[in-house]
């Protein structure tokens, strides 16, 4: 195992920046997530990692060691690739054991390494059979067995199980996370799925035009996203966003939304006297932390149409119009209302989070005694 830093990391494509000098550290046995969607540089960063991609400009290190110029087979990283890459005519257990071969282990120690990963992958009765005779989610399996067999000191992980059905991926899901937990490997998972990545991963680079927006666990970046592009990119449905004008009258803050005026969410108000709350904002909430109520209250203030209901089972999302603004709700399972039906809103005060509308970057709410 390894830890890797990477330092003014750049990649480029003849005159396209795929990776636009970012740095990061992870952690000796850390499980990191690295997700954005297509064109972000997440797969390219990776592959620099591995050796695979020369480095245009910066640096790599392992264990404190600059890895730059050393060769990919000298590195001691293991991938697992979206597509099996399985040797056709081989049996599982000579696709396990090649990697070994091309190091000239010895036949006594190779025999058992495979068997070792075998078992621990759960495949050891499929180790006569060859690639044909097996499923999807068996191949994906021997896959990840085969880049495992070297103990890499990095495993890294590319869109390992994007070909598997829903059920599939659920199932491998939890096998990678008991993987990482008992191996204790480092691992570099790259993906475009959210799901994927908050499920698995200690802690999660989101990406987006080569730069990392935001590093942080899974509860960070979906309760204190960074900027517009984290926050409507984690959470399934995305979150919602209003573009407000902050009004402020005397000691007491407002947010005014073409008319609408709207409570300063209580963690903003120190910022108010400091001057700090930018003239226009951009708040945002999530479905979840949206209250439905059919009648206007002290507390429901905020007036919408129905759209939409959909009823999912577990759950319904509600989509609303409010004056022009689309927003989606998630409610409990059985609620109805009819399209066009007047409705009106309250948002969990304390799961309210706003941007600066200029920069769209979050409006901190640390105060500086």
């Amino acid at each position: 195992m390894a830890s890797v830093k990477l330092e003014n990391l750049l990649k480029k494509y003849g005159d396209v920046e795929a990776v636009m000098g970012i740095n990061l550290g992870i952690a000796d046995g850390e499980f990191m997530a690295f997700l954005g969607p297509s064109g972000c540089g997440k797969s390219s960063t990776m592959r620099m990692i591995a050796g695979l991609e020369d480095i245009t400009a910066g640096s790599i290190y392992f264990d404190g060691k600059r890895v730059n110029e050393v060769r990919p087979r000298d590195r001691k990283v293991a991938m697992a690739f979206e597509t099996y890459a399985l040797y056709p005519t081989l049996s599982v257990y000579e696709n396990l054991a090649f990697p070994l071969r091309a190091a000239k282990w010895p036949q006594d120690q190779l025999d058992k390494r495979v068997r070792e990963i075998a078992e621990i992958m759960w495949i050891a009765e499929l180790l006569d059979r060859k690639p044909h005779e097996l499923s999807s989610g068996q191949q994906q399996s021997v896959g990840l067995a085969r880049a495992l067999t070297r103990e890499p000191a990095v495993f890294l992980l590319d869109e390992p199980i994007s070909h598997l059905d829903t059920r599939q991926r659920i199932r491998m899901r939890a096998y990678l996370k008991s993987l990482h937990i008992e191996l204790e490997y480092t691992m570099i998972y790259v993906t475009h799925d959210q799901e994927e990545a908050m499920a698995l991963a200690d802690r999660v680079a989101v990406m987006n035009l080569g730069l990392i927006n935001q590093v942080g666990t899974p509860d960070e970046i979906f309760n204190n996203p960074a900027d517009t592009f984290v926050a409507g990119f984690i959470g399934e449905p995305p979150m919602n966003f209003l573009n407000c004008e902050f009004v402020q009258e005397n000691d007491h803050g407002f947010l005014k939304y073409n008319g609408i005026m709207m409570d300063m969410p209580p963690q903003y108000q120190p910022l108010i006297q400091k001057a700090e709350i930018p003239k226009r904002v951009i708040l945002a909430v999530r479905p979840f932390y949206i209250d439905i109520g059919l009648e206007k209250s002290t507390r429901h203030t905020i007036p919408a149409e129905v759209f939409i209901v959909e009823s999912l089972g577990d759950i319904s999302i509600v989509s609303v119009d409010v004056l022009e603004t689309r927003l989606q709700i998630v409610t409990q399972p059985g609620f109805r209302a009819e399209a066009k039906q007047q409705i009106w809103l309250a948002f969990d005060p304390s799961r309210t989070v706003l941007f600066d509308a200029e920069t769209e970057k979050a409006v901190s709410v640390s105060v500086q005694d």
